[in-house]
């Protein structure tokens, strides 16, 4: 996601902001922007695109002497990738730069806007400058209007601020969005994460959320979990994790809650940019989609029926257009792509195209080919994956198709409003189910030693957990080169039984809110045939041969993402036990540009 870079102290500072922002390149943007303060002037530059456009704009700037600066890398969550829109936002003489999202800016702005603010951007972030400012006006100090602005937004931040009227510090909050603060012989650093900080600072503070404040070059003493800097880079990128895999399954929690942010609020859903009417004379949905976004789809059949009460086909990309489909007229067509590059569902919306059929995209880049060619777009604010096998893609795809379905169910009159408070319930705690705790994850270490041999694995479930059953065959497949295959549950006897045997290892997917008892006798007919059982559970299955407990949980969904994150972890561990590389995958790549 969106990058973070600060300085204060007397070295260039143009060149720590731009060689920090390249840094964490490896998150993702579609636009950067530096801004200094220094002599009484406050400079900002922004470019689209990548950083060789910003070095362009400012290769004749220098910034020598005593100052403060700021630098940003933005993914678009709020208007479109433009310069406009790039961080940093400035009012009449401060500057802001933001990572996260800011539920309430819409009243912010309005209450600003009528009291003379102008607005240059389509940005939540452009309004805690004004706000900043205008309580300036009313003759706060800097930090008692910083923190009054900090008091009224909703949502989740890391914020860097630098003023004229306070040209030596640099205010800071934070609030479920990482920042980190550090001191090197050439002055105060800040950041989104350690890599930019590695060769500058000696030693930093990991700030906790609620963490507001400022800086200067004297006062760094002060702030609380002062340790010594790691100085490997590529530990710094992952975070401390052995690998991009294993950070972004750990991330998930935190992505899901961005991608609801802004859209899932007071007892409502509602989509930045795509109006109700656009869903007008909808009478049924294919959803086509490839690989793992083909299973977020087909989660998204389940819901879309259960909810929006809509009928809905899901279609794999690479068949589609050679099927000779047949389309109704009012038909919507959705692609899913977490690159927005995949080259089979591109080609399947240019198909689609021409029948004058509406057209959605559920994406993670802005901009990518297929949120260009789709008539409208919901983006799913996973960030950067740099792990081959996708996890927290995976994960925001099927939120936001839950958020779909749920708010076509409320438009449409299908679902209560309190029939829609719980599915909204439900989504904020199925987020926080995606949390890993330590006891888990040791416990599936543990376990993976025990599924490194054998002739293959059946991965089963029902309802949704079919195609999650699919995923995580898929994920297992993709990283452990072992053969997997998913199934509904109800389908083992009608043929797949045969292979079972004691070394067929079977993962049971096993909710307890959504037809335990028919999954625990399709579970028993496999054991009885001497079938090695590992459930996946929140109730004890007396025919298991291993448990992987899940957290016990009120809703399906809950166990969903929970059972996600376990089979992940569970893919991952016995990857690494076969000494693969669980990032780089042999044969595979990220974006699929070929057909």
């Amino acid at each position: 996601m969106c990058g973070i870079v600060g300085y204060i102290g007397n070295n260039e500072k143009k060149d720590f902001i731009l060689n920090g922002l390249r840094e964490l390149e490896y998150r993702g943007y579609d636009s950067a922007g530096i801004a200094t303060l220094s002599n009484g002037e406050l400079i900002t530059y922004k470019a689209v695109g990548k950083l060789i456009n910003l070095e362009q704009k400012c290769k004749d700037f220098t910034s020598t002497g005593f100052g403060v600066a700021i630098g940003h890398t933005r993914w678009a969550t709020h208007g479109k990738p433009t310069e406009a829109n790039a961080h940093p936002h400035i009012a009449e003489f401060s500057n802001v730069i933001h990572n996260g999202i800011i539920e309430n800016y819409k009243e912010l702005k309005e209450r600003l806007e009528k009291k003379g603010h102008y607005f240059l951007s389509q940005t939540d972030t452009e309004v805690i400058v004004h706000l900043f400012e205008d309580y300036l006006n009313d003759g706060l100090d800097c930090f008692e209007a910083f923190k009054r602005t900090i008091g009224e937004l909703r949502g989740a931040y890391a914020i860097l601020l630098i003023t004229k009227k306070e040209p030596d510090k640099i205010f800071y909050a934070k609030n479920a969005s990482p920042l980190i603060i550090g001191r090197g012989e050439g002055g105060i650093y800040l950041a989104s994460s350690d890599a930019p900080l590695m060769g500058y600072a000696q030693e930093v503070s990991y700030l906790e959320d609620g963490a507001l404040g400022y800086i200067d070059l004297h006062n760094f003493s002060s702030l609380p979990n002062i340790k010594q800097l790691p100085q490997n880079k590529g530990y710094a990128q992952k975070e401390g994790f052995r690998y991009f895999m294993e950070k972004e399954i750990y991330e998930q929690s935190g992505v899901l809650l961005e991608t609801m942010m802004g859209r899932v609020s007071e007892g409502k859903i509602s989509f930045e940019n795509l109006s109700a009417d656009f869903f007008d004379g909808i009478g049924e949905i294919t959803i086509c989609a490839c690989g793992t976004s083909y299973h977020a789809g087909m989660v998204g059949k389940y819901l879309l029926e259960r909810y929006a009460k809509i009928k809905t086909n899901v279609v794999i990309a690479s068949e589609y257009r050679y099927s000779s489909p047949v389309l109704r007229e009012d038909e919507l067509f959705i692609a899913i792509s977490q690159s927005g590059e995949t080259l089979d569902t591109l080609e399947a919306i240019k198909f689609v195209k021409p029948f004058g059929n509406k057209t959605l995209a559920i994406c993670n880049v802005d901009n990518s080919s297929i949120v260009r060619e789709c008539d409208e777009v919901l983006l799913t604010r996973a960030g950067i994956e740099k792990g081959v096998a996708s996890t927290k893609a995976f994960a925001t795809q099927v939120m936001v198709l839950w958020m779909l379905s749920t708010y076509i169910g409320s438009i449409r009159g299908n679902l209560s409003q309190k029939e829609v408070q719980k599915n909204i319930e439900d989504m904020v705690a199925s987020a926080k189910r995606t949390e890993i705790s330590a006891k888990m994850h040791e416990k599936i270490k543990r376990l993976s030693k025990r599924y490194l041999h054998g002739h293959g694995f059946f991965f089963i479930g029902r309802d949704v957990f079919y195609p999650l059953a699919l995923e995580s065959a898929l994920k297992l497949k993709e990283i452990s080169y072992l053969h997997a295959e998913g199934y509904p549950s109800g389908e083992m006897k009608h043929g797949p039984i045969a292979l079972a045997d004691s070394e067929l290892f079977t993962v049971a997917l096993m909710p307890e809110h959504l037809l335990y008892e028919k999954i625990k006798s399709n579970v028993e007919e496999l054991s009885a045939r001497d079938a090695t059982i590992c459930a996946v559970s929140a109730l004890e299955f007396e025919g298991a041969d291993d448990m992987l407990y899940i957290p016990s949980c009120s809703s399906y969904m809950e166990e969903f993402f929970s059972m996600m994150c376990a089979l992940q972890l569970f893919a991952l561990e016995i990857a690494i036990r076969l000494g693969n590389d669980v990032d780089m995958p042999r044969n595979l790549a990220k974006s699929v540009t070929v057909e």
